[in-house]
């Protein structure tokens, strides 16, 4: 129980300091300096205001000076990153690659919110991502370098074949080359079969997004969502519960085969 306290706690602060990221990389803003600020009023806000998720209820979503409503996504993400760090936790208790699997769930947190807002997945974040995948396959047990260079390649190269072909056909972006680079990261850190059940999953929840805001919003078939969006809880849900996923679909395949 001490454990989960714990996690809780740190999972809270953890998740107020992926909004700093999450708000200054796309702004280009040092994660050090200023201390937080409101950014309608830029006064300095106060610890007691800074509290991760209290602070929000207390001040009722908004600026305690100039009274701007504070995003419903800070609360969220103070909430989603603790939830994230305790179903990690269950999976793989208190080992190296639980706290593996903890940064690569805050680099999907922090990407999947900034491609909602801003449409970007920046380099600073998914290419350390790829590089320092790279390098901890060479000590994992259950994914080995090569597996993970062959996820990469197959779940970047996947994607970079959809991007090269919808340019060809349509003259125009489909997809952005973040989309590549994300997907880069993803399969260098779970392989080529979950990155392959990460498209799949993102592909399929996002299209049936799409077709809600077709039918809902009255937008048209060139509506583009932020893919990325959808990659980020995809790629969580595969390094939870893909492999178990995918061998409860080959098995089913094979009764069905035989």
């Amino acid at each position: 129980m001490e454990k989960i306290i714990i996690i809780i706690l740190f999972g809270l602060a953890w998740g107020s300091f992926l909004n700093v990221l999450i708000y200054r990389l796309p702004r280009g803003a040092s994660l050090l300096r200023p201390p937080s600020s409101c950014p309608s009023c830029q006064k300095h806000i106060k610890p007691y205001d800074n509290i991760p998720v209290l602070s929000f209820l207390i001040l009722r979503g908004k600026c305690r000076y100039c009274g701007a409503k504070i995003p419903i996504t800070y609360p969220l993400v103070e909430l989603i990153t603790p939830l994230c760090f305790l179903l990690l936790y269950n999976k793989f208790f208190l080992t190296f690659h639980f706290f593996a699997a903890a940064f690569f769930a805050s680099a999907m947190i922090v990407l999947g919110v900034i491609d909602y807002y801003h449409q970007i997945l920046p380099d600073a974040l998914t290419l350390p991502g790829l590089g320092l995948s790279l390098v901890y396959s060479l000590f994992r047990q259950d994914l080995h370098f090569l597996q993970s260079l062959v996820g990469a390649a197959i779940g970047g190269g996947f994607l970079l074949i959809v991007y090269g072909g919808y340019y060809l056909l349509r003259r125009k972006e489909g997809l952005g080359l973040g989309d590549i680079t994300m997907m880069l990261f993803i399969g260098a850190f779970l392989g080529w079969k979950l990155a392959f059940f990460t498209l799949i999953l993102a592909s399929f929840t996002g299209a049936l997004v799409g077709l809600v805001f077709i039918l809902f919003k009255k937008k048209n078939m060139q509506y583009s969502l932020p893919f990325g969006t959808f990659l980020a809880p995809s790629a969580f849900a595969a390094l939870l519960w893909g492999e178990k996923i995918v061998r409860a679909y080959l098995s089913l395949y094979k009764d069905l085969g035989s």
